[in-house]
């Protein structure tokens, strides 16, 4: 599948996906309308917990679901309740990521957290610690989504100064789209400023959790992904992302799908990802929470030959 190809949309309405689209936004509602009501130790994980799964169904609208119309699947998920990503740049960049062959590159892969061995040498001491501690569990849910914002932010002002023209377009569709929202909190919404804000950047914070590990550098493309066999709380917020290896082998199938699809050919899928796998997101913890899952250096890359 090209990075930059648009999923074709499914020709059935998928009810699963908008029942949990329409939950999504009655959790988030009911949180920042009753925070004062049931207090903010509910409402923050309620806001939260919504705002993460929220994220997982715009990934689901980017791979062509839930509607046959790409426009209106979009629409139903365009509202930027964890406020710090513009959708349009979560799309573009995410397909981008699904050019298997590039996975994991520090250049080619826009997800990737892997640095050219080059670049790293460069850096200083402070920096490299930084980043290492990024690339322990711990300190992914801690900086990783301040990390993350940074490096959109960088990347998409030397766009701009490149003159690319979709950058500009993207932020302000997500300034249209946070006016609504803000409209909300500011005149409906009884949660403060500050517990908003929480509340997203936790959001984003649980999200590291399945992006931590889900791609490794293996001179494979097949051996780069991960299946983590979860079916808990996280596999749902996560809408079954954490067998990873099926969705980047099948991007198109529904969320709902994947764990039968998985259980019908696990022995292929575990031979195919060389056995890439974790039992749980509480193995996963228990390995890396204070554990470097790899260094930054990307330790395969190959420096681009000149001309």
């Amino acid at each position: 599948m090209s990075g930059y190809e648009r999923a074709a949309p499914r020709r059935v309405v998928e009810w699963p996906t908008l029942g949990l689209i329409a939950l999504c936004y009655l959790v988030w509602g009911a949180a920042t309308f009753w925070a004062d009501a049931m207090t903010l130790w509910l409402a923050i994980p309620l806001a939260t917990l919504a705002i993460t799964l929220h994220s997982s169904l715009q990934h689901e609208v980017i791979h062509g679901h839930p509607l046959p119309s790409r426009f209106w699947s979009a629409a139903l998920v365009f509202l930027p309740i964890g406020l710090f990503v513009p959708y349009e740049r979560f799309r573009d960049t995410h397909l981008a990521h699904h050019t298997d062959a590039t996975l994991t590159d520090p250049y080619e892969d826009p997800e990737s957290n892997y640095l050219d061995p080059s670049a790293w040498a460069l850096l200083p001491r402070w920096w490299r610690a930084v980043l290492r501690f990024n690339n322990t569990l711990a300190g992914r849910l801690l900086i990783g989504p301040a990390l993350s914002i940074w490096r959109m932010l960088r990347v998409d002002l030397r766009m701009v100064r490149a003159a690319d023209r979709t950058i500009p377009r993207a932020y302000a569709l997500h300034a249209l789209g946070l006016v609504p929202v803000i409209a909300w909190l500011a005149l409906a919404g009884t949660m403060p400023w500050w517990s908003c804000l929480l509340a997203a950047y936790a959001g984003f914070s649980i999200l590291k959790i399945r992006t931590f590990l889900e791609h490794q550098a293996h001179e494979r493309v097949s051996g780069r992904s991960v299946i983590i066999e979860d079916r808990g709380p996280l596999a749902l917020l996560f809408l079954n992302n954490n067998f990873h290896a099926v969705h980047h082998a099948r991007p198109r199938m529904p969320w709902y799908e994947i764990p039968g699809h998985f259980r019908k050919k696990r022995d292929e899928y575990l031979k195919r990802n060389h056995g890439y796998r974790f039992a749980s997101y509480g193995e996963v913890f228990r390995s890396h929470f204070l554990r470097s899952k790899d260094p930054v250096p990307h330790p395969l890359f190959e420096p681009r030959k000149p001309g």
